[in-house]
């Protein structure tokens, strides 16, 4: 029997035991939501069950149960960013069924040359210069993955090969994780930036978070990123030796759908004016390719590309989200664990390592857009208890909510891999190797920039 079977069989039987044995001082209710969070978190790093069996295990066990009102079990389903996901697959579809993505992809490939090192650390180095230029991490995977899964078809990397899978978490985790570091490219970092102005009376400025946070977690992660994939994924260097043909003129579909595109990466880019949802934005631009007087994703195409499991699985990632913040159990682990952190003045390596590892644990099971909302109204009194100013304590969960343990507490990451057909395992792989290095050598090094900026005594 494989290890992650009994993995997963041991935390089902502590959940069990979370759920049914009283706990003094622990409501049945708040019991038994973390136990079904914990059992779900378990078997979603495991891989035990293909993830719609999971998903429907949580939605089952959620209701049965009446943990929550349906509106919040269910709120995956009705959420931005599960319309963003729909919205992707089709205009994925419309772009790949046009000829678009291979057009894209041929002028991109050829200035990555043919080696799969140069693959990608261009794929990674254009996933963090697109996270600059625009603000929706979802909109960018909807402009890029078509590109990347066009030119690893180019290159000759089929469904299921190193090289395709190395290609898409490349993309994914280079326009996702270093992005954390840039304060306009994430959810969680807008939520740090409320909370920072209306609980504390501070605005966080663009250039001081840059120049924080980008040199180590954004430049260098970016580095090691592509140092894993090409070591975890490796490919062969005669698999990208392919001589690939200019695309002919545009046709008409083509034509159509670049501008549809167009018109979605204008709307994203400027969604700081208009204020649409980019999640709205991409569904009414699906709603147009599917219109049978457009008819660039016929129903045939919707039928086969859209695949209907993968908005399963992220209406059941974001509905965990959402049970967890409605029954409490996120602002209970915070609010227990925070005395055991043992916050010390001048202590500042400890302080250092307990708030970034409260926050990124935390992130395990409020995943990350939750992490800012959960502490930052603990970080006055974490500030205090270290004598560092509120500022610096709100920074400290920045460097703990982008030090990702698995790829499910970052919704992105896994519609991303979903959108790319890569099984949820590799991503599982390259996330602890990551985690791994982030801890062992980049955390180390952060601490001594934030020294250096005097940002830590």
């Amino acid at each position: 029997m494989k290890a992650s079977y009994w993995i997963a069989g041991l935390g089902i039987a502590v959940a069990l035991i979370l759920a049914f044995v009283p706990i003094d001082g622990l409501q049945t209710e708040t019991a038994r939501t973390g136990a079904l969070a914990l059992a779900t978190v378990v078997l979603f790093a495991t891989g035990a069950f293909p993830e719609f069996i999971i998903t429907t295990l949580f939605f089952a066990v959620a209701m049965l149960f009446a943990l929550a009102p349906a509106n919040v079990i269910f709120a995956g389903f009705h959420s931005a960013g599960f319309w963003m996901v729909f919205g992707g697959l089709v205009i994925g579809a419309g772009v790949r069924g046009t000829g678009l993505a291979e057009r894209l992809a041929h002028s991109v490939s050829r200035r990555f040359g043919n080696r799969y090192a140069g693959i990608i650390i261009g794929t990674v180095v254009m996933a963090v210069v697109m996270a600059f230029l625009m603000p929706s991490t979802l909109g960018r995977l909807m402009i890029l993955m078509p590109i990347i899964l066009a030119m690893a078809d180019g290159f000759g990397y089929g469904p299921g090969s190193n090289g395709r899978t190395g290609m898409v978490l490349a993309v994914s985790f280079g326009t996702m994780i270093p992005g954390f570091a840039i304060m306009s490219a994430t959810v969680p970092a807008m939520v740090i930036i409320g909370a920072s102005e209306s609980l504390y009376g501070i605005s966080p400025i663009y250039g001081t978070w840059l120049l924080l946070h980008f040199p180590v977690l954004g430049a260098l992660k970016a580095v090691v990123i592509s140092a894993l994939v090409i070591w975890l994924f490796p490919e062969k260097a005669v698999a990208v030796v392919q001589k690939r043909e200019a695309p002919m003129a545009m046709a008409r579909k083509e034509r159509l759908m670049a501008v549809m595109l167009l018109l979605a990466l204008a709307l994203w880019m400027t969604d700081f004016l208009h204020h649409i949802s980019p999640a709205w934005v991409a569904l009414g631009v699906a709603s147009i390719l599917i219109l049978p007087m457009v008819n660039i994703v016929s129903p045939q195409d919707f039928d086969e590309k859209v695949k209907l499991g993968a908005l399963f699985y992220v209406a059941g990632v974001l509905g965990l989200g959402a049970l967890v913040a409605h029954g409490g159990v996120g602002d209970l682990l915070a609010q227990s664990v925070l005395p055991l952190l043992d916050l010390q003045p001048g202590a500042h390596a400890w302080n250092f390592a307990a708030v970034a590892g409260l926050s990124s644990t935390l992130a395990m099971f409020a995943t990350q857009p939750g992490v800012p909302a959960i502490l930052a109204p603990l970080a006055g009194h974490m500030a205090a208890a270290a004598d560092l100013p509120v500022e610096a304590m709100l920074m400290l969960t920045v460097v703990g909510y982008t030090t990702v343990i698995l790829p499910y507490q970052t919704p992105p990451l896994i519609i991303a891999m979903q959108l790319g057909s890569v099984p949820i395992r590799q991503g599982n792989k390259l996330c602890l190797w990551l985690f791994a290095v982030t801890v062992l050598v980049l955390l180390p090094l952060d601490y001594l920039w934030w020294r250096l900026l005097g940002w830590l005594p």
